[in-house]
């Protein structure tokens, strides 16, 4: 299933999730017109031999690994869902708190996969981690909305709408399962999808957006009607 389209409007414009687009995008323009394109990564990426809790300076590379890509169809994947998720969660959140969200995200789902390759000497790279955190705020905030999607089962090609629970709780599903399927084979020295960066930033985004859920209940009860929450 490949996500067309949600159907849910923002009442304010998403210039936070345009301006995050706009500097990936940048940045995988600066990786392309580099000399030497694999250097590139090597200097910037997230490497977790090369990490220190200790060593404020080692921080930097989680930000930069955020605005990293591999190719093409990385970066095109990764933006295309950041542009029909991003835009109602920012429109809930708020325009600086998402961009704050933003980075946190990509930060927890950079540590979920660390984790799990503190020995690898692979860069890691990419924004589906803080993506997947838009996706499982998305989950919460912005309930009862319809995803387009397309499916595509062999010669069956067909769109249809899909409620968002539905269908990004297959997703969620997908990467939990690949994620935990992974745990047995994982080789630090090669590279591959980062599942558990998707699995931390959804859970993160998920829990993030609770907190904000719950808020805006306690907001609109009396104080009496607190306690039945």
């Amino acid at each position: 299933m490949f996500p067309l389209r949600d159907t849910r409007p923002t009442r304010t414009f998403p210039f936070v999730n345009y301006l995050i687009i706009g500097i990936t995008i940048y940045a995988f323009f600066l990786q392309l017109s580099a000399p030497d394109f694999d250097k590139f990564l090597l200097d910037y990426a997230f490497i977790p031999t090369r990490f220190n809790f200790f060593d404020v300076d080692s921080y930097k590379y989680i930000l930069y690994s955020i605005f990293l890509h591999g190719g093409i169809f990385h970066i095109a994947s990764n933006l295309w869902f950041l542009h029909i998720f991003g835009d109602n969660v920012e429109d809930s959140l708020g325009h600086i708190r998402y961009l704050i969200f933003y980075l946190l995200a990509g930060t927890a789902a950079v540590f979920a996969q660390y984790i799990f390759s503190v020995d690898s000497t692979i860069p890691m790279i990419g924004a589906s981690g803080a993506i997947s955190g838009v996706t499982g705020a998305y989950f919460v905030l912005v309930r009862n909305s319809k995803i387009e999607a397309l499916v595509i089962l062999g010669f069956f090609i067909q769109r249809i709408n899909l409620s968002s629970t539905f269908f990004l709780g297959y997703w969620f599903f997908i990467q939990l399962f690949s994620g935990i399927g992974s745990v047995s084979t994982i080789d630090p020295q090669m590279g591959g999808v980062a599942y558990f960066a998707h699995i931390g930033g959804f859970l993160f985004g998920y829990l993030f957006a609770k907190q904000i859920d719950r808020g805006r209940i306690v907001e609109y009860l009396s104080p009496n009607e607190d306690r039945l929450l």
